[in-house]
């Protein structure tokens, strides 16, 4: 599977789904085969830069001490400083309202002991927690400015429940070749983490938000599913 394939589910994408008024984002499916979930081994979880920003803006909240306040200001959606920490604290409301609105929480290292008892519940059952691997988990100097740019081109790639993987990679605005590039990016990443790369792929597709999918075989083959086909699958 490659670019080229990719290419053509997506004309097939943009000359079968109708105009809508309002803007769709490009959505990626991954389906694979042969893992066994229970086996942590076989379970993937890895952040993914690319080269291109996603779809939507990305909301940052940072839970910083006050050597970051003003970076955290300037630079991030929200911040939390440690001396207010203790207003969330078993505040399940705003809890469960802060993780819902921000995509990634950065995290002053030296804090994080209290970061996690005061946020950890929460943002740990939703998969939120500031993770190292996405650069999240951060020193009182550290620059937050390329970090939250950087964060703008992260996503994602979760299989431990089920055998697939869905990401937005751009909206009807988005140049072809950024999203194509996006795709391509995120394709080869997951392959490279599978246990046996490729041969675990099932199937891609790629669609609109709305829309029914274009799917793109193991083999290559690319097909665009019509509404009533995909609401049989």
């Amino acid at each position: 599977m490659n670019k080229e394939n990719f290419k053509k589910a997506l004309d097939l994408v943009k000359s079968n789904s109708p105009k809508r008024n309002f803007k769709q984002t490009y959505d990626l499916v991954i389906n694979v085969k042969d893992l066994n979930l229970k086996k942590p081994d076989q379970q993937v979880d890895l952040f993914i830069s690319l080269n291109h920003p996603r779809a939507k803006k990305a909301k940052v909240c940072a839970l910083i001490g006050p050597e970051l306040g003003e970076q955290a200001k300037a630079n991030c959606d929200k911040f939390i400083l440690h001396d207010d920490f203790h207003i969330y604290a078993g505040n399940k409301i705003e809890l469960r309202k802060l993780a819902k609105g921000h995509k990634f929480f950065i995290a002053q290292a030296n804090l994080m002991t209290d970061i996690a008892k005061t946020f950890g519940k929460v943002l740990g059952s939703r998969g939120k927690m500031p993770n190292p691997k996405a650069g999240c988990v951060v020193p009182p100097n550290a620059n937050l400015k390329v970090l939250v740019e950087r964060l703008q081109k992260t996503v994602r790639a979760t299989i431990k429940e089920q055998l697939s993987a869905k990401f937005s990679v751009g909206n009807e605005d988005t140049p072809e070749e950024q999203v194509l590039d996006n795709i391509t990016t995120i394709y080869t990443a997951l392959v490279k983490a599978l246990p046996e790369e490729e041969n675990n792929i099932k199937n891609v597709m790629i669609k609109f938000s709305m829309g029914p999918p274009a799917l793109i075989t193991a083999k290559g083959d690319v097909t665009f599913k019509k509404k009533e086909e995909a609401a049989k699958k």
